[in-house]
């Protein structure tokens, strides 16, 4: 993992106030919860005293605390045990009784999780332009693969005529010409491309294509879990692409609209739209779940073309971040 970011790990609609619940993320077992202010609480879900989940005991004190299932220790939000009730309610708990914590915050209708060492010097960011006008509708589909998969198909413009072929590859236009790709601010590019059909002349490069050639549709990669497709100033699909451990990843898709002045219609346009993003997401997750192996590294036995640039760069970023180099 890459450590010191804040990761999306839930949509907020998974955590309802006065739940108790249990999660993995990062190969580890998280237990979660809000409190009566809405504040949200993150520890490891592995009961310090023998090992017990938790996340199946219950909040206490209106989410001021929680009570492990099995001998009723409990937990503040900083994973600290402050009752051992076999020993008596107003016995000193020693220090070595805690767990590990984690900073959380909510934005975009996401929870995040500072993965990390301390405490977070910032804050996360959304994507800018979207906004309240934009309304969204959600499904989340379980991948059996690293969750730097996940994110590199949606990096590669170049398998979509053949794995989307009825869908989004309608037009058989296989050519793909650039992509240009922008850094900005160090933990986010874009990038544009011109796909074509066959036409017995080579693929642009990207220093061969002017920005008024390409698509005004563009794609946006933030470090370091979350993806826009910009396609138009109406609609736009967002996926996060949430790491649970070495081999599975929670993807969360959102088609955001504003077709509509209403943000009701809008919903129920979008839940119109549900269907079809499935369709094109599972055709994806067919032909990913089948590449070897399941986590990518800057390294691989792999020979990459011109338009695998943007997943060239995620894995180079990717890489520094890891290692703690950042350029």
């Amino acid at each position: 993992m890459i450590k010191n970011q804040w990761y999306i790990i839930l949509s907020s609609e998974e955590l309802p106030k006065g739940k108790l619940i249990g999660i993995t993320r990062f190969g580890e077992k998280l237990a979660l919860w809000r409190d009566e202010k809405n504040n949200i609480s993150c520890i490891s879900d592995i009961c310090c005293h023998r090992g017990a989940s938790i996340s199946h005991g219950k909040i206490l004190d209106n989410g001021e605390r929680v009570m492990c299932p099995f001998h009723g220790f409990e937990y503040d939000s900083n994973g600290k045990v402050q009752v051992i009730p076999a020993n008596g309610r107003t016995t000193p708990v020693p220090d070595n009784f805690k767990v590990n914590s984690y900073y959380t915050y909510e934005l975009a209708n996401f929870i995040w999780v500072w993965y990390g060492d301390g405490k977070p010097d910032h804050n996360p960011s959304f994507f800018e332009d979207i906004d309240n006008e934009l309304t969204f509708v959600e499904f989340n589909e379980l991948w059996n693969v690293h969750y730097s998969r996940a994110i590199e198909n949606q990096l590669d413009p170049v398998h979509v005529p053949f794995v989307h072929y009825n869908t989004i590859g309608k037009g058989n236009r296989t050519i793909m010409d650039g992509p240009i790709l922008k850094w900005e601010n160090n933990t986010m590019f874009y990038y544009y491309m011109r796909s074509r059909i066959e036409d017995g002349t080579p693929a642009k490069k990207p220093n061969e294509l002017s920005q008024e050639e390409v698509s005004k549709v563009y794609l946006e990669f933030k470090f370091p879990n979350f993806w826009e497709n910009h396609i138009d100033e109406k609609i736009r699909v967002v996926a996060a692409f949430v790491p649970i451990d070495e081999e599975h990843t929670k993807i969360y898709l959102r088609f955001y609209n504003k077709f509509t002045k209403s943000k009701l219609l809008n919903k129920i346009i979008g839940k119109f739209a549900i269907p079809f993003n499935k369709k094109v997401l599972n055709q994806d997750k067919e032909v990913v779940e089948t590449q070897i192996p399941k986590k990518s590294e800057l390294k691989m036995k792999e020979n990459l073309i011109t338009g695998d640039l943007p997943i060239l760069e995620y894995r180079k970023k990717r890489d520094e971040l890891k290692n703690g180099v950042i350029k």
